[in-house]
């Protein structure tokens, strides 16, 4: 049995609060998990914004007996949850699942660079709100017979898709964000590139997409 032990309470909760939120969006959710050190990664997939969203997680020591190796593994979301102990600031990582196509498919790990041009973090939370209301009154205004989940999906696809003034950050990487409770107050934003990547960083989880028009360029498979 391959126990984590989180550096403190904290951490345990906010890891259980992410877990929480990706298992909202899909009840079947998968999280890939790597450590190395002290460092925990979970990667994981909320389907409704296409998107990859990355909590990092501080550890007291890697293991159960703090051996020095290191951690990759897909896992069940809902698994992983049922096993946090906040108050221990423990977690058990349960047998592993096979991952879905995007848990192979993850951004690099160095190389990242930074992008100009982000809006403050109260700008990027009313572009959300703009998008959540013009959602609602499109939709509403639709026939009864035009109320398909095709024309909702087409209605979403086209608000989401745009881009964060000059960068090529669509909408839905912040909403994303939002979402899953990674923009909170105004903490130190960053958007950096790497490759085909894109990746909005902040104080509580980034948030990476793939570039439109890139292809399969400089795709990172571990």
């Amino acid at each position: 049995m391959t126990v984590l032990h989180l550096a403190d309470e904290g951490e345990a909760a906010d890891l259980a609060a992410f877990l929480s939120r990706l298992l909202h969006y899909d009840r079947s959710a998968a999280v890939r998990l790597q450590a190395a050190g002290t460092a925990l990664a979970v990667f994981g997939r909320p389907p409704s914004f296409e998107v990859l969203a990355i909590r990092a997680v501080r550890l007291a020591k890697p293991y159960e007996n703090g051996l020095d190796v290191t951690l990759d593994v897909t896992v069940s979301a809902g698994e992983l949850l049922e096993s946090v102990d906040e108050a221990a600031a423990t977690a058990v990582v349960p047998a592993a699942v096979t991952g879905p196509p995007w848990a192979g498919v993850l951004p690099p790990r160095g190389g990242w660079l930074a992008v100009p041009g982000l809006p403050a973090s109260a700008e990027l939370l009313a572009m959300v709100g703009a998008g959540i209301t013009e959602f609602r009154s499109r939709t509403q205004e639709l026939a009864s017979e035009r109320r398909t989940r095709g024309e909702l999906d087409r209605i979403g696809r086209e608000i989401w898709s745009r881009t964060v003034g000059d960068t090529q950050l669509p909408v839905r990487a912040v909403h994303a964000a939002q979402s899953l409770g990674f923009l909170r107050g105004t903490g130190d934003l960053a958007l950096l590139s790497s490759g085909a990547w894109l990746r909005l960083r902040t104080p509580y989880g980034s948030i990476a997409v793939r570039r439109a028009g890139l292809g399969a360029l400089d795709v990172s498979v571990r």
